[in-house]
């Protein structure tokens, strides 16, 4: 792990923001005075998805896309101004959360600032001409890290943004050395102490495709060298699986501990149901008692927790990242008073440095886990499938309180009479 991760970041809450989409607006300004319901969640930090002008050249959709971007060191006009974003800051500061913006460093669009001014700082194609590894990704062109006057602006970028904000959120950070990211960390180290550094990490098959055509693409493990939190993509594919009913949960369950065997202590997997670029966990499961366990096992999870805007009303739709679509508030449907419980427990309740063990019974869909630290023990029970279920414990025969909504449990000859519903209680280990 990188020396200074703080493990304290287990148990955080990120709430991520798409700020086109995040208000009828689209704007920095407008989003002030949601950051008191924002917090209310239970949030610790909120990332905002990439702030920076966009490309036109090449751009996709009528408004382009927010990864395709055009200069590393100003924000987009569309969103305001420097001095709004300095101001929004500010607000988030002052209801004690923390800022962390997304930096896109493997590559820029087309038209960027960096194209204009280094164009030696890009990969180039057998003709001369630049261009990409990922054929798909027609909007932007590569930066090579084989240039070092391109390590040196990036980190000077970052260092200028580390004045303004705790941390950041690092785009297909595999692609990029891990040399360079630890270099980076140190520099703005002494800009912002503590700073939080997310890698989006890649999908295994997605990884293991791109190191067989040649492409640079760091291993998990090397990249937990200079973060602090990666994302789970490791495992996603297997729960995507899970969700569509095209793989059994125990095999998802079991690659949970198997990620708890073979990754530095103290690592951080960032834990979420739906992210901007996966479909919304709605659009899988519509049905709300279903939804409650998958969200209470989410926060259940050993790793931080991260929600997307508009997960709390349990949004089926993703907003399209090349178009303005505002995520909807009017559904009728509100996840509020379950998240800030669950918020509560996970700050409360479970313990950065606690073991973590995960099984599954297959036919219920039922997931029991367990976290174990010193003398406690704590167990959550999540039946994904919705349904009552007999659920055998290893835990003494007694009565314990429900920490999601304080009702008794009774564990009676080793079993567990779930109702379907989660449950999450501790006892003396």
């Amino acid at each position: 792990m990188a020396l200074n991760t703080d493990p304290a970041l287990q148990n955080a809450v990120v709430y991520s923001i798409y700020v086109r989409a995040h208000t009828e607006e689209g704007t920095f300004r407008a989003i002030v005075p949601d950051l008191d319901r924002i917090r209310a969640l239970g949030t610790d930090i909120i990332w905002f998805m990439p702030i920076h002008p966009i490309g036109v050249k090449g751009k996709k959709g009528s408004l382009g896309c927010p990864y395709a971007n055009r200069d590393y060191r100003t924000v987009n006009p569309a969103y305001g101004t420097m001095e709004d974003f300095q101001q929004l800051c500010d607000e988030i500061h002052r209801r004690g959360m923390r800022v962390m913006i997304d930096v896109v460093y493997n590559h820029t669009s087309p038209d960027s600032v960096l194209w204009e001014t280094h164009p030696e700082f890009f990969y180039k194609r057998p003709d001369g001409t630049p261009g990409n590894h990922v054929g798909d990704w027609t909007d932007v062109i590569d930066l090579d890290y084989n240039v070092p006057a391109l390590w040196d602006y990036q980190i000077e970028s970052l260092c200028r943004w580390a004045k303004l904000v705790d941390g950041f959120r690092c785009d297909v950070a595999s692609f990029v050395p891990v040399a360079f990211w630890k270099k980076a960390r140190a520099a703005v180290e002494a800009v912002r102490p503590g700073c939080v550094w997310l890698a989006e990490s890649i999908h295994r098959d997605f990884a293991a495709y791109c190191r067989s055509i040649g492409m640079y693409a760091a291993r998990d493990t090397e990249a937990f060298e200079a973060f602090d939190m990666e994302y789970e993509y490791d495992v996603r594919t297997v729960f995507e699986k899970q969700l569509k009913g095209e793989a059994p949960l125990s095999q998802w369950t079991d690659l949970l501990e198997f990620q708890e065997a073979v990754y530095p202590e103290n690592y951080n997997k960032l834990r979420f149901l739906e992210n901007h670029d996966v479909p919304r966990i709605a659009s899988f499961i519509p049905d709300e008692g279903r939804l409650a366990n998958y969200t209470a096992m989410l926060f259940f999870l050993k790793g931080t927790t991260m929600l997307y805007a508009g997960q709390e009303w349990e949004n089926e739709r993703l907003p399209s990242l090349f178009e303005r679509e505002p995520i909807d508030r009017a559904t009728g449907r509100d996840l509020t008073p379950l998240l800030q419980t669950l918020s509560r427990i996970k700050h409360e309740n479970l313990a950065p440095d606690d073991a973590f063990f995960a099984r599954a019974m297959d036919k219920t869909d039922v997931a029991v886990m367990t976290r174990l630290n010193g003398n406690t023990k704590k167990v959550g029970i999540f039946s994904l499938g919705g349904r009552a279920v007999s659920v055998e414990l290893d835990v003494p025969d007694g009565s314990y309180v429900n920490l999601i909504d304080g009702s008794r449990v009774t564990v009676l000859q080793g079993a567990l009479r779930c109702d379907g519903k989660p449950i999450i209680f501790t006892l003396p280990r």
